[in-house]
């Protein structure tokens, strides 16, 4: 084997999420290990085109950071250097700025890079690699939906804590005889309110791949009343929506974001419990809750083994690659396997099947 990499950059890109610092520190210790020198770029790819700093990481930079949640390189969902948004005449405009992030790679002297993100970030960095960077992606979101992959690091963080707020839900909600309604994240896939769901012992579950019929939901909401259970767990993904309409969505205050925000399904819902059934409905929303705090132990070990694996990946000059559990093992697979198709809940799913023996109502 010939080793061409000595030098590499590391990102990480869009959304936080528990276990960034965990891959960022097997990166740095993996290729240090081999006499490498790490870069770590300092908010995305906008660092790399020069709006972020950058400096060598070594152990005592990364000191301390296993179990702590967020990221030391910072991260943005701007900075997309295919369609960076500039101001122009008080309109927003995106502009191909790709060259400059290319530019910013050679300035740096890099022979390859580690892009640690979601769908958003690793589409960029296919890229970047059809230009001619060398580099390898590392899987990261809490919403679990990136094909090619079991598993994203930050998923069972992300559910854990959904299942502990559905926990500390239950006794508020039998107290007062409430309907509580739950929104938490997950983009167009299910997967977060599906398992918290589950686990935490909810009894509608609301997910985008099933349209849902109000009807339908208010009925169980009265049944569990008639049985003398007075009070109910909703919980909903942000992109669930009824039958016949649209996914909920709010404004972004983010200029040249990609993606459409999503929201406001919980409110809508706990109004339609309360018009239809008169029961006393309340609406909450995790957020970013759900992205903070310290990495759960199994996002901790999945994270490291991805860092670990990223620099086996580069060492044996595979490059346009994505790391991704397989397993019982951590292999690489072309990065477009990874975008091409947004992995969805099946319907036929051993935790959809789960449910509906549980008496879980999906809304169909």
């Amino acid at each position: 084997m010939t080793e061409k990499v000595r030098r590499i950059g590391v990102l990480t890109g869009g959304g936080d999420c528990p276990g960034l610092n965990a891959v960022i520190r097997a990166v740095v210790k993996s290729a240090n290990n081999i006499g490498w020198t790490v870069i770590g770029i300092k908010k995305g790819f906008e660092g790399l085109m020069g709006s972020g700093n950058s400096e060598v990481l070594d152990a005592h930079d990364i000191r301390g950071i296993l179990n702590v949640g967020g990221t030391i390189l910072g991260t943005t969902n701007r900075g997309d250097p295919f369609k960076y948004a500039v101001i122009k005449n008080g309109k927003t405009v995106l502009l191909d700025k790709s060259n400059e992030a290319i530019n910013g790679f050679k300035k740096l002297r890099l022979d390859a890079l580690v892009c640690i993100g979601g769908d958003g970030t690793l589409t960029i960095a296919k890229q970047l690699a059809d230009k001619g960077i060398p580099l390898v992606g590392v899987p990261k979101t809490i919403d679990n939906d990136l094909s090619a992959t079991v598993t994203t690091f930050g998923f069972d963080t992300a559910v854990s804590t959904a299942t502990e707020a559905l926990d500390k839900l239950h006794s508020t909600a039998e107290s007062h005889q409430r309907v509580m309604v739950v929104e938490v994240m997950g983009r167009y896939a299910g997967w977060i309110a599906l398992n918290s769901g589950i686990a935490g012992g909810a009894d509608i579950i609301l997910i985008p791949e099933i349209p849902f019929d109000m009807d339908k939901v208010c009925k169980k909401i009265k049944n569990r009343y008639k049985i003398k259970r007075n009070f109910c767990i909703v919980v909903a993904a942000e992109g669930a929506k009824p039958k016949g309409s649209g996914m909920f969505t709010k404004a972004s205050d983010t200029p040249g974001r990609a993606e459409v925000l999503l929201g406001g399904i919980a409110e809508w819902v706990a109004k339609e419990i309360h018009s239809r059934t008169g029961k006393e409905t309340r609406s909450i929303v995790l957020g970013h809750l759900q992205r903070g705090g310290n990495p759960t132990t199994f996002d901790r070990l999945l994270a490291t083994r991805f860092g670990a694996a990223a620099i086996r990946t580069l060492r044996e000059n595979k490059f346009g690659q994505m790391v991704c559990l397989r397993p019982p093992n951590v292999v690489s697979v072309p990065l477009i396997e990874a975008i091409g198709k947004m992995k969805s809940v099946p319907l036929d799913s051993d935790e959809i099947i789960t449910g509906r023996n549980m008496g879980i109502s999906f809304g169909d």
